[in-house]
C-alpha cells in the first residue's frame, strides 16, 4: 500500500512511504503467505498491486521468492511507477519470476500530470514515454495504465495519449475511467476540479475506435496485442485469496476482507492470525449475479460454465437482468456464450467502476 506521492484522485488503500513501516509490513506479509500455505492453499498466479509495490525492491523480491518456493506459480504481475523503470532493478524482478509489468502513467499530458501532483515526481510526458520505450521487451507483457475522463481532460488530450500509446507499441494498455470513491472526491475537487461526466462516453468510444484495430479487449477496459495476463483476475478465477492489508478474497461463495490498518494488520499476523477482519457469505442468487457481472466484464460468459455451475436455475433467476441487457443492446446471446457488444462494454465499464468504488 506504500506510495511516494498520494495522488488526489486515488481511492485505493495507500500509505505514504516510510522505510521502517515498510520493513515491518513486508515481514508480516511474508508471514501471512506462510499461514495460507500451512492451511493448504496453493497459488498459480500472483498479482501484486498497490500503492506502489516497487518502493522497496529488495523486500518485494524476497516476497516473490517466498511465493514461488511455496506454490507452483506460473505468472507474476507487479505494478510500478515511471520513476522506478531502472533497468537493473527490472532485470532483478524478471529474475524473481515477474512476467507482467504494469506501469502507472495515467496521462502523458503535462498539465494533467501537474494537477495530479505527478509531474515533478515522475517526469513530464516525453520523459515517461522515453522511460517506457527503453524497457520494452524486458517482460512477456508490459502494460501501461491510463485514466480517461480526468478533471480538465479534453478529447484532444485523450487523442494525444492514444497517439503516444500507438507510437510506443506496448503489449497492453488499460484505460480506466476515473474512479473516485466519495472519501476522495472532496480532495480531488480542491486540487484537480470536477470531471465532465458528459465526456465519459465519447472518450470511451474514441478509445475503442483507436485501439480495436490492433488490440483485442481482454476486458472492457484492458486491451492486449497478444494473449497474456491482465489485472482483472476475478474474470476467470472462481476463487482468489487476497494477502496483505486492505486485500479482498472470494473463496467458496464468501467474501473476506483484511484490515485497512497497517498496525492492526501487523499485530494480527505477528500473533499467528491472518489479516482477515470481515466475512460475508453470499447466497446462490448473488453468486449468479456476481458471475454475470465479472465474467461478462471479460467479454463473454460461456454457456457450458453456466450449465456446470448453476444449470437451468441461472436462466430462471437471472431472467430480469438477462432480458434488460438484451433490450438495451448490451449483450448478444450466441449458441456457445453470452457476449458483450460495444455498447455493452461501456455499460460494463460503468458498472465495474461503481463496483470498485463501493469496495474502496
Amino acid at each position: 500500500p506504500f506510495c511516494e506521492v498520494l495522488c488526489p484522485f486515488c481511492s485505493f488503500h495507500r500509505v505514504r512511504y516510510n522505510a521502517s513501516k515498510t520493513h515491518r509490513y513486508f515481514e508480516a506479509l511474508r508471514r501471512e503467505l506462510q499461514l495460507y500455505h500451512d492451511a493448504g492453499f496453493r497459488f498459480s498466479d500472483v498479482y501484486v498491486g498497490g500503492g506502489t509495490p516497487t518502493v522497496d525492491a529488495d523486500e518485494l523480491i524476497r516476497t516473490l521468492e517466498l511465493v514461488r518456493r511455496l506454490s507452483p506459480v506460473r505468472t507474476v504481475s507487479i505494478e510500478t511507477n515511471p520513476n522506478h523503470l531502472d533497468r537493473a532493478a527490472l532485470e532483478a524482478y524478471r529474475g524473481a519470476g515477474v512476467t507482467r509489468l504494469s506501469v502507472g502513467v495515467q496521462s502523458f499530458d503535462d498539465g494533467l500530470l501537474r494537477g495530479m501532483d505527478r509531474l515533478e515526481k515522475y517526469g513530464d510526458g516525453r520523459l515517461v514515454e522515453e522511460r517506457i520505450a527503453a524497457v520494452l521487451g524486458l517482460f512477456p507483457t508490459l502494460n501501461v495504465d491510463m485514466i480517461f475522463n480526468l478533471p480538465g481532460q479534453t478529447l484532444a488530450m485523450l487523442e494525444h495519449d492514444l497517439d503516444v500509446i500507438r507510437r510506443l507499441n506496448v503489449d497492453q494498455v488499460s484505460f480506466y475511467p476515473l474512479m473516485t470513491a466519495p472519501t476522495a472526491r472532496h480532495k480531488m475537487a480542491k486540487t484537480m476540479g470536477q470531471a465532465d461526466a458528459s465526456l465519459r462516453h465519447p472518450m470511451y468510444r474514441r478509445i475503442l475506435a483507436r485501439l480495436l484495430d490492433e488490440y483485442h479487449p481482454a476486458s472492457a477496459w484492458c486491451f492486449s496485442r497478444n494473449q497474456g495476463m491482465f489485472d482483472e483476475y476475478i474474470i476467470d478465477q472462481n476463487d482468489y485469496v487476497g494477502v496483505g492489508s486492505g486485500a479482498f478474497s472470494y473463496v467458496g461463495g464468501a467474501y473476506y476482507s483484511t484490515t485497512f490498518s497497517l498496525n492492526h494488520y501487523c499485530r494480527r499476523v505477528e500473533g499467528g492470525q491472518t489479516g482477515i477482519t470481515q466475512k460475508r457469505a453470499v447466497g446462490r442468487w448473488q453468486q449468479m449475479r456476481y458471475d454475470y457481472l465479472v465474467r461478462l466484464f471479460g467479454g463473454e460468459l460461456k454457456r457450458d460454465y453456466i450449465e456446470r455451475r448453476y444449470g437451468r436455475e441461472f436462466w430462471v433467476r437471472m431472467a430480469p437482468e438477462l432480458l434488460a441487457m438484451r433490450l438495451v443492446g448490451a449483450t448478444r446471446h450466441d449458441p456457445d456464450a453470452i457476449r458483450l457488444t460495444q455498447r455493452g462494454m461501456y455499460c460494463w465499464v460503468l458498472m465495474m467502476a461503481e463496483f470498485f468504488n463501493s469496495v474502496n
